[in-house]
């Protein structure tokens, strides 16, 4: 698993050797960066089930301020330290341990995030849940992205309270569906 633009190109990152862990592929992480590359520059990043960091670190390499990562399972967390000590980002990144939907019932009020990465196991299809609970809480700016990796048999609505879906992509059983704010 590669970094694949930015300051950090090209840079190894490790990953898991399970054969049930499937990270992110580069041309789904591609598409992502190209569909919000006029954001990403000094955005403040949310990275939820962060898994490897894979996702916020490629934020980070194409220009992000700040990723915030949010994992609880110790071999991913382990994984996930490893790879901002490769690329030495130790200071541009908070890491919470901790469950995502318990990570936003506190409401991170101090935090407004421009981007936020939601990239749940796909055996147990949360994105529906967690923009549900997404939906309802005052922590991204006016202009935020969400962006979701899902399977492409997992149910998306089309709109979320003030979230509506702008485009989505499919890639074999995965699905990449973009939302922002409509004021």
């Amino acid at each position: 698993m590669k970094i694949i633009a930015g300051r950090f190109k090209g840079q190894n990152l490790q990953s898991f050797k399970n054969k049930n862990i499937r990270p992110t592929m580069s041309k789904v992480k591609e598409t992502v960066f190209n569909k919000i590359q006029f954001q990403i520059d000094g955005a403040r990043v949310l990275d939820l089930f962060a898994g490897t960091g894979s996702l916020g670190l490629e934020a980070l390499s194409r220009g992000a301020a700040f990723v915030d990562f949010v994992e609880k399972h110790p071999s991913s967390l382990k994984i996930l330290k490893e790879n901002i000590k490769i690329v030495k980002t130790e200071d541009q990144v908070n890491i919470f341990k901790e469950d995502v939907f318990s990570f936003l019932d506190k409401k991170h009020s101090t935090y407004l995030w421009d981007i936020i990465l939601i990239d749940p196991p796909f055996t147990q299809k949360l994105a529906n849940d967690v923009m549900l609970k997404i939906a309802t809480l005052p922590f991204s700016k006016d202009e935020a992205m969400i962006i979701i990796e899902s399977t492409k048999h997992e149910i998306i609505k089309d709109s979320y309270m003030d979230w509506h879906l702008k485009d989505q992509k499919n890639f074999g059983d995965k699905k990449l569906s973009f939302f922002s704010k409509i004021l």
